[in-house]
């Protein structure tokens, strides 16, 4: 009885037909369509099976690869149709009701088998044959030797009976005579072949070794020789072959002809061929790939001297919102599209284009006057991509950035070419995209330097590389010591002491400010309560201690609880510790922002408006944040470093300080670095102020010094 059409016998039957239709066309076999079908429903069987077992088991993978040599599917292209079958009928007629993701998962692994059983029995197909050859041309060699002096019956036998191409030619080269095998090598007759001369056979390909040997052998200087060779058939094919070449002499030792054996590598030379592109190129664009660019990189770069390279970094701008709208299919045919176009630019000797993977594309140019092709071919990659691509009815238009980079061979290596291309290409990105910048060793050196100190900012923190320097903040009245400002330094292992514009952006870009924020409230914290128990508790007065917040610990959940511990922690009141924030980060600030600061502000914490007059924010705003000091920017005191002071500047910041006390806000100027500043500051009203003139920030034991200085005289 046989099986419903829709049952899995079924399913399996038309699994295997169509399996068969696909291969059947490139598979040297006798038997018929029907037949060829048959002898693969076992293997497509076996494959179902595995496909649904409990436990998988990549065996029936390797098996079924082995199996397709077996039926004398030797064809590559036999195995990349049955990858491509498999691939998309195997999960759908055999996988009946299964978990669709674990079975594609099974099927990619079983693909991966079949080609890893496909390429080892097809070695040691290769393998035994090359050993059989091998072995009938000894047996060849010396039977033809002996039945030259023998007998010409048993020397015809072997000699047509071989499973290799054989001849034989005088000393002269002139043949005179080959067996059936080399004549269907050449697709030619034994008589196109007898009266020709073996040294017209000359192929482009030859290694350069190849005729040397031949004429130390009919020159009695060897006995033999084994080359890989290429021959031109009729049809303009090429016909490759492992020769081996040996000198036959008579009883008397003289040399008397050249006997060549042949063994057709052909077929094997293309595998190896298809194997090595599919290696070495991308799958979805058919450009070179990264293995392929840095060989051609690193040869471009290991050229002799007055060679130059130039090279294009490309990467698509917001690419990555294109898979996301459209889909990774549509995306995939914007890579084809934009690889075609680049492909297009590189067209002159010396130049290629490869793509790195995802959306990143590479330009390489060599030769003596890099540095004006590299220019050029930077132009017409930007030029290329003007025109916008229709995908799916939708017009995208591409942009793109180019990290161009160019010098001389000799001096630096793949790695850190592509590094400098890639740092450049990035620049290119921040200064708006759709733009080529060349690169700059000055730039380069900066971002691998920020980069090492992004990769070591987790650590810094545990090995103590981090320190605190105190600067003094002084009563414009009095001169009194009133309190100082932490000002947080990164001691480098390497850099030395850094200073925080070069570290907190950083610390902020990764999420370590939080960490490092919180480490520096606690250490500063602690040192207010050092200075009053040195101080005998508040005989000279409190020294507050002020203390930056970035905008990341704004949103951080943990800053209200986490200061509200600290000061518990080391016993100093609230209202010895003030928070500054920078006047930017309030700009717009709504009242979830501004609902941690107030509730510090309750509890007595001072919040002081740092960098105020470099925003754009409205002053009635100053009404609604919960803070209680004013920081004037330092480009206030600046203005007034000559003399006569700008009266502009000295009314604004007059109406500043009004303000500001008008709204019980103190006001504290930093920046200050002469008397003339310090006393314009008094006389407009500020209270506090920071600077050069009274100290520049140092060690904690200083700031104790100034103050005792301050209170006793």
């Amino acid at each position: 009885m046989s099986a419903e059409p829709d049952g899995p016998e079924g399913r399996l039957r038309r699994f295997a037909t169509i399996w068969s239709r696909a291969v059947y066309p490139v598979t040297s076999t006798a038997a018929t369509r029907p037949e060829f079908e048959e002898r693969l429903l076992p293997v497509a069987r076996r494959l179902s099976e595995a496909l649904r077992a409990r436990s998988f088991d990549a065996e029936a993978g390797r098996d079924a690869g082995a199996a397709l040599v077996e039926a004398h599917c030797t064809d590559p292209e036999a195995l990349s149709r049955t990858l491509d079958c498999v691939d998309a009928y195997l999960v759908l007629y055999c996988g009946d009701d299964g978990d669709r993701e674990t079975l594609r998962t099974r099927s990619a692994r079983l693909q991966h088998a079949m080609a890893a059983g496909f390429a080892q029995a097809l070695r040691e197909r290769t393998l035994s044959e090359q050993e059989a050859i091998a072995k009938a041309a000894l047996e060849a060699q010396g039977v033809v030797a002996q039945a030259l002096h023998a007998t010409e019956t048993r020397f015809r036998a072997v000699f047509e009976g071989a499973a290799i191409g054989i001849g034989i030619a005088d000393l002269e080269g002139n043949v005179l005579q080959v067996n059936g095998a080399l004549s269907r090598m050449f697709g030619l007759t034994e008589q196109a072949l007898l009266g020709r001369n073996v040294r017209d056979w000359t192929h482009p390909d030859d290694a350069p070794q190849t005729w040397r040997l031949y004429e130390e052998l009919v020159n009695g200087e060897r006995e033999h020789y084994h080359v890989e060779k290429a021959f031109y058939r009729p049809d303009g094919t090429v016909l490759w072959t492992n020769l081996t070449v040996s000198l036959l002499r008579d009883a008397d030792g003289e040399a008397q002809y050249q006997l060549a054996l042949m063994e057709d590598t052909t077929e094997r030379r293309l595998l190896n061929l298809r194997l090595r592109y599919e290696a070495t190129h991308d799958a979805l664009t058919g450009l070179p790939n990264r293995t392929f660019f840095f060989e051609r990189l690193e040869k471009a770069l290991a050229a002799g001297p007055g060679q130059r390279f130039g090279l294009c970094y490309l990467d698509l701008d917001g690419f990555k919102t294109v898979n996301d709208s459209l889909g990774h299919a549509a995306g995939d045919r914007l890579l084809v599209e934009v690889a075609d176009r680049l492909q297009s630019c590189a067209t002159a000797p010396g130049e290629m284009v490869a793509r790195l993977g995802g959306d990143e594309f590479v330009a390489l140019t060599t030769g003596p006057d890099t540095r004006r092709t590299v220019d050029e071919l930077a132009g017409r990659i930007m030029n290329a991509l003007l025109a916008p691509i229709s995908i799916d009815g939708r017009e995208l238009t591409v942009r793109g950035s180019i990290g161009v980079v160019e010098g001389p061979a000799g001096e630096r290596s793949a790695a850190e070419v592509l590094r400098s291309a890639d740092i450049t290409m990035y620049r290119a990105k921040a200064a708006g995209g759709n733009r080529f910048e060349l690169a700059d060793p000055e730039a380069d050196a900066r971002a691998i330097t920020r980069h090492g100190l992004t990769t070591a900012l987790p650590t810094a923190l545990d090995r103590g590389e981090f320190f605190i320097e105190y600067q003094p903040l002084v009563h414009l009245g009095d001169g009194s010591v009133r309190g100082a400002e932490a000002l947080v330094r990164w001691l480098h292992p390497q850099h030395g002491v850094l200073s925080p514009d070069r570290f907190i952006p950083l610390a902020e870009h990764t999420g370590l400010i939080v960490p490092l924020g919180r480490w520096v409230l606690e250490q500063s914290v602690r040192q207010a309560r050092e200075w009053r128990d040195a101080n005998g508790g508040d005989a000279l007065g409190p020294l507050r201690i002020n203390v930056n917040l970035s905008p990341c610990q704004l949103t951080h959940p943990g800053l209200v609880q986490d200061t509200v511990e600290i000061l518990e922690r080391t016993g100093v009141a609230p209202d010895a510790l003030c928070l500054e924030v920078t006047e930017s980060a309030l700009i717009g600030a709504d009242d979830d922002l501004l609902k941690p600061l107030r509730r510090l502000a309750e509890m007595g914490v001072d919040i002081a408006l740092d960098d105020f007059g470099t925003g754009y924010s409205n002053l009635a705003n100053l009404r609604r944040l919960p803070v209680s000091v004013l920081k004037l920017d330092r480009s206030f005191t600046q203005s007034m470093q000559q003399f006569p002071a700008d009266p502009v500047d000295l009314k604004i910041v007059e109406g500043i300080v009004s303000l500001a006390h008008s709204l019980d806000l103190a006001v504290t100027v930093e920046g200050v670095e002469t008397g003339a500043q310090a006393e314009q500051l008094r006389i407009l009203g500020c209270d506090t102020a920071q600077g050069w003139y009274y100290a520049r920030p140092g060690p904690p034991e200083r700031l104790h010094e100034l103050a005792l200085v301050d209170a006793t005289g």
